[in-house]
């Protein structure tokens, strides 16, 4: 029993609940989490789950975690004077486990003369000088940091040429047998399964080889090679059953879009279809997942099928909406029978009757819908989701990209703006990555060619137009270019806020400084950002703050962003005027709210639903080419669109009334 308190007290605090005699053991003994390995299964809580795994509240505490780890088994290795050989892993998944090494290095003195690390994988072909090579990332992200032997460090070459592969192939396995062995293995996930870039259809025996990816693998890194027709379609990886010699293995999944594939490998069968399904039989696995990634298992999502619950009104509400979209009915007409046949009879029994909680939970639903989302003036507020006083609010709509705004909540944005409302609306980035070189070329052309006109005087567009025409293969954008790409987004979100009916002076633009590299890879949120949230905040004193809550953006920027807003509410929490401030969270282009969570829906009607199509539109240069779109090839406004009219269906099959579409909000007690 205690080493099922020592796995709960691993999880960070979510509305996933246990049994009371847990939950009341679990506040006793403040086991500090660790990831050590425990096998999986024994616990009425992980039945279905054939892998040990640890969930935590986010992707940097558990980062901290696996790195500790590591840094002990160097540490131990180093007191009996032996070599410590690391398997690594690159992708955005071991990026903060590498910040924290590195850490350790400089603050605490941990050395690395002692380890000899083999990278998983390597595109092919691919030049060591290329910034997506993993050898750049590696270097970038660890090796330059760290005081490692040059010699110790083994990446996969993507320049063997391919007559002598094969064998380069099996020198590769030889030296890890040289070297004693992977005493650890850090792994990623893709969708498809793979880790490494062992792809579906790979076998448990396979060694290092090279491999043709799969569609879906290429499609995920398309945004790095700035499109799919740039990403190698072949690759050097470790083999499944080189990976199953390690002596332990992490694997690390962040993120929503992780979460299908993560039950898959968890609660699945083993085939060779999904690879990493293969670790279910290693003796010394561990998953380390953040809650998003975690979400899809059982336990997680629907617990009432598990065990016992402690029924929280959130659970209550998930349960609820679950068993409408299983038995297809609406919520008053749910029987008895349905809460007793589907794992919820303690649920009727603690309530007295299924008629009680669907009057109730339909009552819940209904006083999320609002079309005054600002509040309505004069109105008995006390079963809406927003305060009717003051009457005319001051709103801060946050934007991370120059086009988050409209493509999340247009219509919403639009009824602010025509109920009175003193709406301003903050782009956080400059999104100038995300315009194409050509675009760039086209509009630096147009204004070479227009004299006479009110130009920028500190961009030369001949200079541009000649960068442009000789730009070599990742190399990062000159200054000018990415001041006229910045220009572009900044001018289409103006076009995109006039047509809204918001005025100029109410639109403002931060670039944050943490987007400005010119590369995907952006610096880590600072002070200076923070600095200038708060600015923006302190002085338009907002009743309400609207932000992006979508943490599935690929490249992170949505969740830098919303960090900012985080911490510079939080030092602006002791100013009077933030008594009255309310924060809701909207969703971007990759996600949307689960109706258990939605705490206010505004409806729109097909009019609305139109405008908001034509205000993302105006956004020209992300249209067609769309270069970050994480894994659904469906354009922006496709996407919302589809979105929003979804969520207005399942409104309905709830039994609730029939809208064209419907956007969802979220509030945030910061």
């Amino acid at each position: 029993m205690v080493q099922a308190v020592k796995i709960a007290c691993a999880i960070s605090k979510t509305k996933i609940v246990y049994t009371k005699k847990r939950k009341e053991m679990k506040s006793a003994l403040e086991i500090k989490p660790d990831i050590s390995y425990k096998s999986a299964g024994k616990f009425e809580e992980t039945r279905f789950e054939k892998i040990h795994n640890e969930i935590f509240k986010s992707s940097a505490e558990a980062s901290v975690i696996v790195a500790q780890e590591i840094a002990q088994l160097i540490r131990s290795k180093q007191e009996k004077n032996k070599s410590c050989v690391l398997g690594l892993a690159t992708g955005s998944s071991p990026i903060k486990v590498y910040e924290e090494l590195v850490r350790m290095h400089k603050e605490e003195g941990l050395s690395f003369h002692n380890v000899i690390t083999f990278n998983l994988d390597e595109y092919y072909p691919m030049s060591k000088e290329n910034n997506q090579s993993y050898h750049y990332f590696m270097h970038q992200h660890l090796f330059n940091h760290i005081d490692i032997k040059p010699e110790n460090v083994n990446i996969p070459d993507g320049t063997v040429s391919i007559e002598e592969l094969n064998q380069y192939c099996i020198d590769y396995e030889m030296n890890i047998k040289q070297a004693g062995g992977l005493d650890f293995q850090l792994l990623g996930i893709g969708r498809t399964g793979h880790v490494g870039f062992n792809e579906p259809g790979s076998h448990i025996n396979s060694g290092t080889r090279i491999i043709t990816l799969d569609h879906i693998t290429r499609v995920d890194a398309s945004s790095d090679f700035n499109g799919i027709d740039n990403v190698p379609k072949r690759a050097i990886t470790m083999g499944v059953s080189t990976i199953m010699r390690s002596k332990r293995i992490v694997l690390m999944a962040w993120g929503q879009n992780k979460a299908d594939i993560i039950k898959r490998t968890i609660q699945g069968d083993i085939s060779s279809e999904v690879p990493a399904t293969f670790l279910q039989n290693h003796p010394n696995a561990t998953f380390v997942l953040d809650q998003s990634a975690a979400s899809e298992l059982t336990r997680f999502k629907t617990p009432w099928l598990v065990g016992e619950c402690i029924w929280t009104q959130e659970l209550k509400s998930k349960a609820i909406v679950w068993l409408c979209q299983k038995t297809k009915q609406s919520i008053l007409k749910l029987t008895d029978r349905d809460y007793n046949n589907n794992g919820m009879s303690d649920l009727l029994a603690q309530e007295g009757s299924a008629y009680d909680m669907n009057i109730n939970m339909f009552n819940i639903l209904q006083h999320t819908i609002t079309g005054w989302p600002g509040g309505k003036p004069n109105t008995d507020d006390s079963h809406r989701p927003e305060r009717a006083n003051p009457a005319k609010k001051r709103v801060i709509l946050f934007s991370p990209h120059p086009d988050d705004d409209v493509i999340s909540m247009g219509g919403t944005f639009s009824k602010l703006i025509k109920q009175g409302h003193d709406v301003h609306v903050v782009y956080q980035t400059s999104g100038n990555i995300a315009v194409t070189d050509d675009e760039a070329l086209k509009f630096a052309e147009v204004c070479n060619d227009f004299v006479g006109a009110d130009l920028p005087k500190d961009i030369n567009f001949k200079s541009v137009i000649e960068f442009l025409n000789n730009k070599s293969e990742n190399q990062i954008d000159s200054l000018e270019v990415r001041k006229l790409k910045g220009l572009i987004r900044r001018r289409e979100s103006y076009a995109a806020t006039r047509y809204i009916g918001l005025k100029d002076e109410n639109t403002h633009f931060l670039d944050l400084p943490f987007y400005e590299t010119g590369q995907v890879k952006k610096n880590p949120l600072g002070q200076e950002d923070i600095e200038i949230v708060k600015e923006i905040i302190a002085r338009i004193k907002p009743h309400q703050v609207f932000a992006a809550g979508d943490l599935a953006d690929p490249h992170g920027t949505h969740e830098v962003c919303l960090n900012a807003i985080f911490a510079a509410m939080k030092e602006l929490k002791p100013e009077k005027y933030m008594d009255d401030c309310w924060l809701w969270l909207y969703r971007g282009a990759w996600h949307e709210w689960d109706i258990h969570e939605i705490d206010m829906a505004v409806p729109l009607s097909p009019s609305e639903v139109l405008l908001k199509r034509h205000a993302i539109l105006y956004h020209q240069s992300q249209k067609d080419r769309v270069m970050f779109q994480g894994n659904d090839s469906r354009e922006f406004w496709v996407r919302a669109e589809d979105r929003n009219k979804n969520t207005a269906i399942l409104y309905d099959e709830l039994g609730l009334a029939e809208y064209e579409a419907i956007e969802a909000f979220k509030r945030f007690d910061y």
